[in-house]
């Protein structure tokens, strides 16, 4: 027993001992730390770098389960896109009258280009969209007069549903800075229509549905099989037993972009979808598509025939990027150059010269960032919308085959 108190005193002492050796060490590396103001300047910058280059957006925030005051708090129009994936929320909440209130307002101020030659200037030397306002693509403002149409609906006004399901016409093919038809768009519209008692109407999107052959590009045969059916149906004066339904599934992935020079007709961009999106489907009483078509749009913003302006811009961007990632080369350098000779000419025993070593690789390891954000294309879009809509008549979820059985994200919308 003694034998053991004896070694856990020894241990004791030896341990204390190390305490004491440690403080002081620091205590001498403090006091030569500060006694060398350059060391010290080299190591404030050098983490003042790194935080810079560690800086980066975030992603739009999603609101669930929020009452309709909060989500309206939440809206600023100085934000676009956050407008915008407010809108959705609020959709989605189920807090129609503040989707009619600022719905309204939202398209008519983010649907036109601004052109200022100060601005488009400017757009060439800093990241790309920096100061330059996000205006809407037609399918956004499409979809957007969908939520309106059918929050009108919802709150029991036909009338005025039926005006913005005529205004979705006039924003698909008004020849705005951003234009074009959209499958998804005509499918939903004709959904609309039949809700409010226009088949007539509800026949002229499934036909431009079923003969939409530009932009299925041999592809979706199965939505434009069952948008068939439905021009079909409704000549023969077939009224549907069961309303249309019409389900959200999974969120719009997240978008990546890499540089591809050969080969490339969206400028030198290849721009992908982080997930893959659902294959067509359709079913005695249903039918599934994708957002792709949304997302090909993004994909071709840098287009020629779509965009010359910003195609020009990126072209003009590509030398004045790489000339942006030589500053960090020759930055890091200079500095390690410098940092040695400094540390001969003090006679600071390799210390310095072994710091400014590492701050110098450091800078010279933010080159490709620099060249990365000084590339960086405009992929802002609207965000909080679905990957996938499935249009059904079976009265419950579980009775319709092109809804997935296994899908968590899965949100009836109206």
């Amino acid at each position: 027993m003694k034998r053991d108190t004896s070694m856990s005193r020894g241990a004791a002492v030896l341990l204390e001992k190390k305490r004491v050796s440690a403080r002081q060490g620091w205590a001498g590396e403090k006091a030569w730390f500060f006694e060398n103001p350059v060391r010290c300047i080299a190591v404030l910058a050098m983490g003042l770098l790194m935080s810079l280059a560690g800086c980066q957006a975030g992603g739009g925030k999603i609101l669930k389960g929020l009452p309709c005051s909060e989500i309206e708090g939440q809206i600023n129009f100085s934000d676009r896109i956050g407008t915008l994936n407010r809108l959705a929320d609020a959709f989605a909440e189920q807090c129609y009258d503040l989707v009619i209130v600022h719905g309204e307002k939202a398209r008519s101020e983010f649907r036109h280009k601004t052109f200022s030659f100060l601005k488009e200037t400017t757009n060439v030397f800093i990241p790309e969209g920096s100061f330059i306002d996000y205006v809407l693509e037609s399918y956004e403002r499409g979809y957007l007069s969908l939520l309106l149409a059918a929050s009108y609906a919802h709150v029991q006004k036909p009338e005025e549903a039926k005006v913005e399901l005529r205004q979705l016409d006039h924003e698909l093919f008004t020849p705005l800075y951003n234009y074009g038809e959209d499958p998804v768009n005509l499918l939903l519209s004709a959904v609309l229509w039949e809700r409010v008692g226009e088949v007539n109407e509800a026949r002229v999107d499934w036909l431009r549905l079923r003969d939409l052959g530009v932009m299925w590009k041999g592809q979706q045969d199965a939505v434009r099989l069952f948008a068939g059916r439905q021009v079909s149906r409704i000549d023969e004066g077939q009224e549907l037993s069961e309303p249309w339904h019409v389900y959200g599934i999974r969120r719009f992935p997240d978008l990546t972009w890499d540089l591809q020079f050969f080969g490339s007709t969206n400028g030198y961009f290849s721009v992908k979808a982080s997930g893959e999106f659902l294959p067509a489907c359709q079913s005695d009483t249903g039918v599934r598509l994708s957002t792709q078509s949304w997302f090909e749009k993004v994909a071709i913003r840098h287009n020629h025939g779509y965009h010359p302006l910003l195609n020009v811009q990126a072209w003009v961007r590509l030398p004045i990027g790489l000339t942006y990632s030589l500053v960090p080369l020759a930055a890091g350098a200079g500095v390690m150059v410098g940092g040695c000779v400094l540390d001969a000419a003090v006679k600071g025993k390799g210390a310095l010269c072994q710091l400014s070593v590492i701050g110098g690789m450091a800078l010279m390891r933010t080159a490709p960032d620099v060249l990365e954000g000084a590339l960086q294309p405009d992929l802002r879009h609207w965000e909080h919308v679905p990957a996938a809509f499935v249009v059904t008549r079976a009265s419950t979820p579980e009775s319709e085959p092109c809804l997935p059985k296994l899908e968590t994200a899965v949100q009836r919308l109206w």
